[in-house]
């Protein structure tokens, strides 16, 4: 059997699959970014820097210009609005002024009619610049005596978090056995298949409408406004399918909307810019690597005691989102564990390298590597079990967070997902087989795990809201948008499911629309695995209004009162009669009452303070455990991940088998990250320019694969939902460490992880 067989042959046979955009991506319909074409529509190519720092004392285009077919070439001093733009810091340019930070900054535009005269044409513009050294080390770039790089900053620090609780300096010489480890993480690309793209049609009425490969609309509209100073009202973003993003269709993609969007404002006719790879691997900010000194403090019976966590981050050029992804691993510093002495710095300092941010996980895959290996280390130590000394020291319900959050709203089910992989994997008896550095046949053989949990949604970095519409239509079909965006992951789906669960209404009358940035409300990005549960508590929120305007409008022609009408069966049934929904929506505009409803959810409240680190950072938790087997062939040195377990409590399931795939995506993923990706820069250069410098796992490399899905009702969501996009990956590393620990008898402590020989 495959390990594609052996994956489904845990999926109850009783499961279907809902996909409301699949048949339009397997028969080839759907129209991705390259995909769209408007009248007289020219094409755009953009010009590089080929240094790493330096100042720009000159950009000559003319001979560029006089290029076959060019129509314009568009340099910084062509952006009208604020030449620099961001998430968190306007630090980021659309198109480099009179600085280079890094090798991917962007110096001029060149639009053609045809992309071939335009790459011709790219060739042909000339940049002079005064090198400056560049600050390609975090550790350099925080002394006092580096030259700042950040735009109108004081100092290269560009976050520091921070963890306060008790003394670890006074609990920690009382320790039975105190670990000190440094760990270290790299760069990693996000390997989305299609790369960035946009395509830009000005409109008569004056509104430039956007088409990209992104992953938020409304995050989009807010870089091009700010950098070519207009109203929202002026841009509409529209949401389309999307090859992938896993957190990296943001901040670059947006630069890339905004040039297509610059260039078709100044040249009065639509334009296409649509990247290729080694473009895309260039410019594109990657996961930020980490730097980890980690000392540990356990009691004789394993009691993990007190903790000193010092990590630092390279932001490289720009902020983007490093800020929050820091954020989050001090949250996640000390793992799912009871701590009652913490004392955590996360800091990200901004060098000259390619820039980072938001990648599947934000911060916590990194911690999660360090503090689960640091588990087992000290079980072994202790003379326990890895299940034994988690055990010991995992959250349970009612306990306290090292940020002092007491966990009483809901279920903390990290106990239940560590028996449920540890019984389907038979981790006892495989643990018994482990080789320690004694091959059996040639090869090496070791199974490890790891938990954690993970905040729902983005907790106290933003203010968490999100919108949905349903507009019911006079035949029965039903019309729905949500603030949720589509990436390819099923969220549509997921919104679908929960509409005709709340409404019970069939699948067959609702329409997805997809949605622009002059319809739905801003609903918040599409990140922090916050999108079922955002989405689908909106979608609920609009039910329930909708169900009111309905009950209250009908009631009288069923002859009964509004509180006894009920919504099932695709019919809407009250006193003795059961009024097919297609006939109850014509009911309804015979009335002349409209039946649309808005509705919206908002995250409940949480609370922080960034001094102590203290507070409610999040308003609950996707508890987690993944186990895996790896096996190692001595000769050659070579990493086999063989099987995986996996169990996540995700709240309640909308659509299993799309969950599923998450899980399989997710690990498959994070494999990538521990044992075969390295995103190389050398210098501030990136040498990692396509596939073939950058091996992401093939086919042949996927493990059989057991999901469990866990539910219990969550509170805080109405539908009880929370999110599985990101706990899927943030698990698979440290698993495979600990796994590779015993089948080779040698720690790793860097990702990615090299072999054992």
């Amino acid at each position: 059997m495959s390990s594609l067989e052996l994956s489904r042959a845990v999926r109850p046979k009783t499961q279907t699959v809902y996909r409301n955009d699949g048949r339009a991506k397997v028969t080839g319909r759907a129209q991705y970014a390259d995909d769209y074409q408007f009248p007289k529509m020219v094409h755009a190519v953009p010009v590089f820097a080929d240094t790493v720092r330096a100042t720009i004392d000159e950009i000559y285009t003319a001979e560029a210009a006089a290029m076959p077919g060019v129509i314009r070439v568009i340099t910084g001093a062509d952006v009208p609005g604020a030449p620099y733009w961001g998430q968190i810091d306007r630090d980021m340019p659309l198109i480099a002024v009179d600085r280079i930070n890094c090798e991917g900054d962007v110096v001029a535009l060149v639009v053609a009619i045809t992309r071939e005269e335009a790459l011709k044409a790219a060739k042909k513009v000339v940049l002079r610049v005064t090198e400056l050294p560049p600050i390609l080390d975090p550790q350099e770039s925080l002394k006092d005596s580096s030259p700042v790089i950040r735009l109108e900053k004081e100092s290269n620090l560009v976050a520091h978090h921070k963890i306060r609780r008790g003394d670890p300096s006074e609990k920690m010489p009382g320790c039975d056995l105190i670990l000190e480890r440094e760990f270290s993480t790299g760069r990693f690309e996000h390997a989305y298949l299609e790369p960035e793209g946009a395509v830009c049609f000005p409109r008569q009425d004056g509104v430039l409408e956007i088409y990209g490969s992104l992953q938020h609309p409304v995050s989009t509209r807010r870089f091009i406004c700010g950098w070519l100073g207009l109203s929202f009202a002026e841009v509409e973003v529209f949401s389309h399918p999307v090859g992938g993003s896993f957190g990296g269709k943001d901040d670059t993609a947006s630069a890339v909307c905004g040039r297509a969007a610059l260039a078709a404002k100044l040249c009065g006719r639509a334009v296409k810019l649509i990247y290729d790879r080694e473009w895309s691997f260039k410019e594109s900010y990657k996961r930020p690597p980490y730097s980890m000194r980690y000392r540990f403090g356990f009691a004789a019976d394993g009691e993990l005691q007190a903790a000193e966590v010092d990590i630092l981050a390279d932001s490289g050029a720009y902020t983007s989102t490093v800020p929050w992804s820091t954020w989050r691993s001090t949250i996640q510093s000390c793992g799912p564990y009871r701590v009652s002495a913490v004392r955590t710095d996360v800091r990200a300092a901004a060098t000259n390298n390619v820039f980072t941010g938001a990648f599947r996980g934000f911060g916590s895959p990194p911690v999660n590597f360090a503090v689960e290996q640091l588990m087992d280390e000290a079980a072994e130590s202790l003379g326990m079990s890895e299940i034994e000394i988690r055990k010991r020291n995992m959250l349970t319900d009612g306990d306290t967070t090292i940020t002092g959050q007491i966990l009483d709203n809901h279920k903390v089910s990290l106990g239940e997902v560590l028996d449920l992989v540890t019984d389907a994997i038979d981790y006892d008896q495989k643990r018994a087989s482990c080789s320690f550095g004694e091959p059996r046949d040639g090869k090496l053989y070791g199974i490890g795990l790891a938990i954690a949990y993970r905040g729902a949604s983005v907790g106290a970095e933003a203010k968490d809201f999100c919108s949905c519409m349903i507009n019911c239509q006079f035949d029965g079909s039903v019309l729905m948008e949500t603030g949720i965006y589509e990436n390819g992951q099923g969220a549509q789906s997921a919104m679908v499911l929960t509409l005709h669960k709340e409404l019970g209404i069939s699948l067959d009358r609702i329409r997805y629309s997809e949605s622009t940035t002059s319809q739905v409300p801003e609903g918040g990005t599409t990140v922090a695995s916050r999108g079922t549960l955002m989405g689908s508590a909106a979608v609920h929120d609009a039910v329930v209004t909708l169900k009111k305007i309905i009950a209250d409008t009908l009631a009288p022609r069923l002859g009964c009162a509004p509180e006894n009408i009920r919504f099932e069966d695709d019919q809407v049934k009250g006193g003795s009669m059961d009024l097919p929904w297609d006939q109850a929506m014509k009911w309804m505009f015979d009335a002349r009452v409209y039946p649309f409803a808005f509705g919206s959810f908002k995250a409940p409240e949480v609370h922080y303070d960034e001094e102590t680190g203290q507070g409610d950072p999040y308003f609950t938790y996707v508890y987690s455990c993944q186990a895996a087997e790896v096996e190692v062939e001595v000769e050659s040195g070579a990493v086999k991940v063989v099987n995986v377990v996996a169990a996540h409590d995700i709240g309640q399931a909308v659509n299993p088998v799309l969950l599923e795939g998450q899980i399989y995506g997710g690990i498959i993923q994070g494999m990538g990250m521990a044992l075969f990706e390295n995103f190389t820069v050398e210098e501030g250069r990136v040498k990692s320019l396509n596939y073939n410098r950058y091996k992401i796992p093939r086919s042949t490399d996927i493990p059989a694969m057991e999901p469990h899905i866990v539910e219990n009702f969550d509170p805080a969501s109405p539908t009880g939902t929370k999110g599985i996009g990101e706990p899927a990956l943030e698990l698979i590393a440290p698993a495979i460490a600990n796994a590779l620990y015993r089948a080779s008898g040698k720690r790793q402590y860097t990702l990615p992880m090299r072999n054992s020989k």
